[in-house]
């Protein structure tokens, strides 16, 4: 089900708890929320939804994925860009990315997997990652 986008800087500043099987129902609402959203928006995370959950979805490369409880085990070739956000108003802000990220995540049946993200990917993952950990752009 397609779900109001959360603004609150207080609330998207909190850190989200881990995900579990019962949790999956979020996932459906966030992949929902983010196709209804697609032309201004290649990824979630729970609290965008008001959901403190650390669950993620974005689109790759015209795959949209989900990710519960991800965690980036490697990076490598810090660069600076800009990113906006659906959450905050305002332009798009400085961020620090790497290049490519290895992440250590649960996807929506519950088993664990590890791969790697490069490029443009791997930058909407680390942002919305950003985003369970309570950092804004």
């Amino acid at each position: 089900m397609v779900k109001e986008l959360m603004h609150d800087p207080i609330f998207l500043a909190g850190k989200s708890s881990p995900a579990t099987a019962d949790d999956i129902g979020v996932v459906t609402d966030l992949l929902d929320t983010l196709k209804h959203h697609k032309d201004g928006c290649v990824g979630m995370a729970a609290n965008m939804i008001g959901v403190k959950k650390c669950i993620i979805a974005f689109d790759d490369n015209g795959k949209y994925t989900a990710m519960l409880n991800p965690v980036i085990t490697k990076s490598s070739g810090l660069y600076e860009t800009q990113e906006g956000c659906l959450s905050l108003l305002g332009g798009p802000r400085a961020a620090k990315r790497y290049k490519k990220i290895t992440v250590q995540f649960q996807n929506e049946k519950m088993q664990n997997r590890i791969k790697t993200f490069e490029g443009f990917t791997a930058q909407i993952i680390q942002h919305e990652i950003d985003h369970l950990n309570g950092i804004l752009i």
